[in-house]
């Protein structure tokens, strides 16, 4: 299958230095996400880990896309980058990272 045919999911996992200043970057992050055919699967504040080496204390958040075109684009959107000089200021990024779904079987 083709990278434009196949799900994908962002992972981030983050921690909120300032409230004030990460609202400021959820207020304007919903648009984006839908102009892009994203959701957001869930977030967790505290999550756990079975095995291996726990995330940085905070929010790990999944976003789905239809595709990993869809994904890159939000990203490289230049109102996303501009929106997420809020997040960067408000918050301490352990990652955010790409997964692709499996094909269709």
């Amino acid at each position: 299958m083709s990278q434009d045919t196949t799900a994908v999911f962002v992972v981030a996992n983050l921690e909120v230095n300032d409230p004030v200043g990460y609202r400021n970057y959820e207020k304007g992050f919903f648009p984006l996400l839908k102009r892009h055919g994203g959701e957001l699967l869930t977030f967790d504040d505290k999550p756990t880990t079975f095995e291996g080496i726990s995330p940085r204390p905070g929010r790990v958040i999944i976003l789905k896309f239809p595709s990993e075109t869809a994904a890159t684009a939000w990203y490289n959107d230049a109102d996303y980058q501009a929106l997420s000089e809020h997040r960067r200021g408000a918050t301490t990024l352990q990652f955010l990272t790409m997964v692709r779904g499996l094909p269709p079987r």
